[in-house]
């Protein structure tokens, strides 16, 4: 078996481009997932559902399918700028396109909205970007490629591993069930100052039959309202007939 020298291996993976051009490329992805995480952390401290990682990756995978879509094609013209053969009045990009596009679908499918919280946005996003990966080695930009696939994979297990600012926050589901409403509208409002929690949905609903009235509360805030919390709450006040409460990091 004939192996490739060294040359042929390295116009392998750098193909119509030169090493300068694939550093500045991985240059553009690593200042694209800066972007992203600017405006995830902004987005994390008003407890939105799309953090840190989720712009992270949307905002690495379209800079790199910009980038494909710029200068993916440039083997399509040889040196002398004839078109290859076989691609004369060709549109490759059009799949190309239109997998940028339909790969949201699929995305999509792995979105779900639970109890008032929303699951699965980082991993449809991390579907995008491996759509995105896809073209990249596909039109024989590997560098490119390869470095996105890696930053991608680091960012996951870091940002898993390592949960920092707002993203770090946890989320409870409350359900209370009360016989005086009134007064323990008053006395729910001072608890959550006291777990310095942040309501961010609320609904209540009143029973006409025997006039008790149900508490459904999201609630945010750095650790998860604890078993013995919840049970010191309840302790102190005696209109409560009955409560719940489920925890889920974001």
């Amino acid at each position: 078996m004939h192996l490739p020298d060294a040359l042929t291996i390295r116009d392998m993976f750098l193909g119509n481009l030169d090493l300068q051009q694939n550093i500045d490329f991985c240059l553009r992805l690593l200042l694209a997932c800066i972007c992203g995480a600017s405006i995830g952390v902004e987005r994390s401290k008003h407890f939105k559902e799309a953090g840190v990682r989720t712009h992270v990756i949307v905002c690495m995978g379209a800079a790199l399918a910009m980038i494909v879509s710029k200068y993916g094609f440039v083997d399509l013209t040889l040196t002398d700028g004839t078109p290859f053969p076989g691609t004369r009045g060709a549109d490759p990009a059009r799949v190309a396109a239109q997998v940028v596009s339909g790969i949201s679908f699929l995305g999509a499918g792995v979105i779900f909205k639970r109890e008032g919280l929303v699951r699965g946005l980082t991993t449809a996003a991390g579907i995008w970007v491996t759509a995105a990966i896809g073209l990249a080695v596909g039109s024989g930009m590997l560098v490119i490629g390869l470095f996105a696939a890696l930053v991608v994979c680091i960012l996951q297990i870091l940002m898993h591993k390592f949960i920092f600012g707002p993203d770090a926050y946890a989320t409870n589901q409350l359900h209370f069930t009360v016989k005086n409403g009134y007064e323990f509208n008053h006395a729910l409002t001072k608890q959550l100052e006291e777990w310095d929690g942040t309501v961010l949905e609320s609904a209540f609903s009143r029973n006409q039959e025997d006039g008790t009235t149900d508490y459904d509360l999201t609630v945010r805030r750095r650790k998860e309202i604890s078993y013995s919390e919840m049970k010191e709450f309840i302790a102190k006040h005696e209109e409560i007939i009955s409560a719940t409460n489920s925890s889920a990091k974001k």
